[in-house]
């Protein structure tokens, strides 16, 4: 398992720039599908470590950042590739639903 950095919407420009395919987990503490989500995500983050870049966003704390992204359901997983929306998945999701859909990113 991989514990995920927290994003700060001042850092979102930065996550961009870094190209390849990210993985932005929009989540509350709130919200038990998020919680229930997170060993999921954690653990396909620790698998495609170097492959992919995994971050996740308290959607409380960054409420700008979620609206920007048009995040209207928790949990959402967005997927990025090259700094652009390519993907995005909602609620709670088999692991290898959600691992496939950004492998298939690759």
């Amino acid at each position: 398992m991989s514990e995920l950095k927290e994003l700060k919407t001042a850092e979102y420009q930065d996550l961009l720039n870094q190209g390849g395919v990210t993985v932005i987990d929009f989540w509350a503490p709130w919200c038990g599908y998020c919680v229930r989500m997170m060993p999921v995500i954690e653990e396909i983050a620790g698998e495609l470590a170097g492959k992919a870049n995994f971050v996740k966003v308290n959607a409380d704390e960054e409420p700008s950042l979620a609206r920007d992204l048009q995040v209207e359901v928790l949990p959402t997983f967005v997927i990025l590739k090259d700094g652009e929306v390519v993907d995005r998945k909602i609620g709670f999701l088999p692991k290898g639903d959600l691992q496939g859909a950004i492998e298939s990113k690759f």
